[in-house]
């Protein structure tokens, strides 16, 4: 027996030397030492499984694909015997914090840390091999009372496209001057993910695939802490926490204090080394869509770690002071802080415990329920918008809410009914119901980092009220759509228009062929009441499509449509089909320019408005060769923000201007509008508050105060109330005033020429922070409006409606500024 005990034991002994041998650090399996290259995506996800095939303290998993098809990827890390019962402390977890059924907490500290969020902040990827591997054979004492989750790539798409530029670029050995090529990314930068999107102003919103399939292992977990690894320009050492103010008043004083505890420990090791750092600047905690403040919300200790580099470093780069700064640095000090995040989480995991359980406790809040009734496509959009982030809501019972009424600004009486969604904070995710539903967001300090205003009523375009009450709710019905039936002796169907389903629908009857027409002015058939910008699909337009009508509410089932089929053309009230009133939709051939010149944001909002919302071709067309591309091919061209001042010189815009001029159309977005401004044909001019100019003052603002005193001439994202010309095609499927979300303090005139679709006349800010003299200047001033130019026109599109695909309530103006204004075009 005693012969039998030792060889057991010899075996298992030899098992575990093998496996010790086989188990690669990453210089050995990739070939290189972390920090002499970029690692490709697929390196990186490879050696990862060779980690967790070879370990059994890493599980590894894929949680989805991104738009190129790459996976997104997550591990799981801790001691042996927790991963045999990794379910069981993950359910535990979250039922002690009201997630399910009562349970005893772990007092296991989960940290999830997320790497490369933005592509060319590439460092932290190579730091998260480096991490994995050192936690399971160094530090796995830690492991014992901690899960570790880490993704080591939030944007496989950014990551390789700068990491394959960088490989391809760079010179041998690495050259270290600013000026080298290697240094300079080209349009449009490997930050962003396909769609071009900054994933890190994504996580509320949960517009891009990465973020959807993230947030559903995210919710899964509820880690508490979270920490989002950046880099930041080359002269900026390192940051990490404590942050910036402004704190959102919903933190608490633990979270608060715990990313200070977590910060004096990387400076431990950071003073020990000789590394400089900076915190407490910049990097505030306010707009819930950041990898820190959408983790805070939810319960976590929500941190970003910037390091110096971004996409200028490279292998190394020469930086203003002098020093050489180099991947492995970079590596380096990320790696440190990801190690030192895990090791304060190991040493106060009961405390996280508690204090986790006790973020989720239902907690007073100024109002308590949410009640939003309106378009219900919208609504039904909300509501899809909350099942990703696993947001209890429910319908109301009807009768009447008394609270802060978001159209009027004031308290008031709301009529509720069963159609009205009710969010209420009594639920475990309440104090992210407060962040996002909440009119204004409180604000101790105006200096922030991003928008001021997000509030979720005003961003879908929907009525509702702040109750200090619950307001009582009914179990949630789906009502089944009723499927349309074809009628062969209709004169055509006819459809509503005030959703962005509505221009869905639009955009598939137009890229099936069949000719669509809208009305300019109200009408009525078969006794039912219908709106301007209302579709109608007639028999007579489409004379030649054998199977009309099948086909029609084929498409109208498909998109859930409700379609009238019209007896006769004969209008019982208003203009007939035939009427001049009664309009042909074009099918558009759209064109938008991107390049050096054109912000890749907004072009990748439109694009990916094009292809994932509206589902209708665009063409994208380069500014490097736009001079030589026939614009007849097109009667749509789209403008993004940009800087044009070199690019639309005076050869370029004539161009354009005899193109609009013989019926083009062109759509003019944010701060594109500058190199239009001067133009006298284009009908635009800036909005300037006259100043006494009787007497000059010298400027004796303190040095120190500028920067705060400047702020007073910016608008930061803020929510401003505007008057709407709703007998204009622009504005159809709009109420009569609208909600717009103001990025900058840009003012331009009312147009004399032209049409004021949107426009502010006296500035009435709902939400967010704006300037005292920044909004002086948005008195009388546009919003949204259109310039007829010969047979085309111009449509300027001041405050972008598509602005990161949140707003909700803005798409539509883009659709119709597509589709409806100036709807003559070419003659072909």
């Amino acid at each position: 027996m005693k012969n039998l005990f030792c060889l057991v034991a010899c075996l298992l002994l030899s098992l575990h030397l093998i496996t010790a041998q086989e188990l690669k650090s990453p210089s050995e399996f990739l070939g290189y030492n972390i920090g002499d290259q970029f690692s490709r995506h697929a390196d990186v996800v490879n050696y990862f499984n060779h980690v967790a095939e070879n370990s059994a303290m890493v599980n590894y998993h894929t949680y989805g694909k991104t738009n190129e098809r790459r996976p997104l990827t997550y591990a799981v890390i801790s001691s042996p015997d927790n991963m045999q019962r990794l379910e069981s402390i993950r359910s535990s977890h979250l039922s002690s914090a009201g997630f399910g059924d009562a349970a005893k907490a772990n007092d296991l500290a989960i940290v999830w840390l997320s790497y490369n969020v933005h592509g060319n902040e590439a460092s932290s990827t190579e730091a998260s091999m480096k991490t994995l591997y050192n936690l399971i054979t160094e530090n796995k004492q830690w492991l014992e009372n901690t899960v570790v989750i880490i993704d080591p790539c939030v944007n496989p798409d950014g990551r390789d496209r700068y990491a394959n530029w960088y490989n391809q670029e760079k010179t041998e050995p690495y050259n270290i001057f600013q000026e080298a090529a290697e240094h300079h990314e080209p349009w449009p930068g490997g930050r962003p993910n396909h769609y071009l999107f900054d994933l890190n102003r994504d996580w509320a919103w949960a517009t891009q695939i990465e973020t959807k399939e993230r947030l559903k292992v995210y919710n899964q977990w509820l880690p508490h802490i979270h920490v989002d690894f950046h880099e930041q320009g080359i002269n900026d050492p390192y940051y990490f926490a404590p942050a910036a103010e402004p704190f959102h008043e919903i933190i608490s004083p633990f979270q608060r204090d715990f990313q200070t505890r977590i910060g004096k420990n990387h400076a431990k090791y950071f003073d020990k080394e000789g590394w400089l750092y900076f915190t407490g600047e910049r990097f505030d905690l306010l707009y819930p869509s950041y990898g820190d403040t959408y983790p805070t919300y939810m319960g976590a200790i929500g941190m970003t770690y910037e390091q110096a580099g971004h996409g200028r470093a490279g292998l190394g780069i020469k930086t203003d002071e002098g020093y050489i700064l180099t991947l492995k640095d970079r590596v380096l000090h990320h790696h440190t802080t990801g190690l030192s995040t895990i090791e304060m989480a190991s040493k106060n995991a009961s405390e996280l415990n508690k204090e986790f359980q006790d973020y989720f406790k239902q907690d007073d809040h100024q109002y308590n329920s949410y009640g939003l009734k309106g378009n219900a496509d919208r609504l039904k959009t909300l509501k899809e918008l909350l099942d990703i982030h696993e947001i209890k809501y429910t319908h109301a019972r009807p009768g009447k809410a008394k609270g802060y009424n978001y159209s009027s600004g004031k308290e008031a009486e709301f009529q509720v009914d069963e159609h009205t969604l009710v969010v209420s904070t009594n639920q475990p995710k309440g104090k992210m119901v407060k962040v996002l539903f909440e009119p204004r967001t409180a604000l101790k300090d105006s200096l922030t980092y991003d928008i001021t205003a997000w509030s979720i009523p005003y961003a879908y375009g929907l009525d509702a009220v702040a109750s200090k009450k619950l307001l009582p709710g009914a179990p949630n019905k789906t009502e089944p759509f009723s499927l349309n039936q074809k009628n062969p002796n209709a004169a055509g169907y006819i459809s509503k228009w005030n959703s962005m389903q509505d221009a869905r629908f639009l955009a598939d009857l137009l890229k099936n062929g069949i000719k669509v027409r809208f009305s300019e002015v109200a009408f009525e058939s078969n006794g039912q009441k219908f709106e301007p910008g209302s579709l109608i699909i007639t028999k007579s337009d489409n004379k030649e499509m054998a199977d009309f009508h099948s086909r029609v509410v084929e498409i109208g089932n498909v998109h859930q449509r409700k379609l009238l089929p019209a007896e006769t053309s004969f209008a019982g009230k208003g203009p007939d089909f035939g009427s001049s009133q009664i309009n042909i939709i074009n099918e558009q051939r759209v064109a938008v320019l991107k390049g050096n010149e054109v912000s890749s944001l907004n072009f990748g909002e439109i694009w990916y408005f094009f292809e994932q919302e509206l589902h209708y071709p665009m063409t994208p067309i380069n500014t490097e060769y736009f001079n030589r591309v026939d614009l007849h091919d097109f009667n749509v061209l789209i403008i993004p923000e940009g800087w044009y001042k070199d690019f639309l010189n005076e050869k370029t815009l004539a161009k354009i201007t005899d193109w609009v001029k013989s019926g083009g159309k062109i759509i003019v977005i944010g701060n594109a509008i500058e190199a239009f401004k001067d133009s006298k044909e284009y009908g635009v001019k800036e909005n300037k508050i006259k100043k006494d100019t009787t007497e000059v003052k010298a400027n004796l603002i303190p040095y120190a105060q500028r920067e705060r005193e400047s702020i007073k001439n910016l608008i930061t994202g803020s929510i401003i109330k505007t008057r709407l010309d709703k007998t204009h095609p622009l504005a159809f499927g709009y109420g009569k005033d609208y909600f717009t979300l103001k990025l900058s303090s840009n003012s331009y005139s009312l147009l004399n020429d032209g049409y004021n679709v949107a426009y502010i006349a006296e500035p009435e800010v709902v939400s967010g922070f704006a300037g005292s003299e920044a909004i002086k200047n948005l008195k009388n001033s546009l919003v949204y409006g259109e310039v007829p130019m010969g047979k085309g026109s111009v449509t300027y599109l001041i405050d972008n409606p598509l602005f990161r695909a949140f707003w909700e309530n803005g798409k539509l103006f883009f659709v119709n500024s597509l589709f409806f204004t100036n709807n003559t075009g070419f003659d072909y």
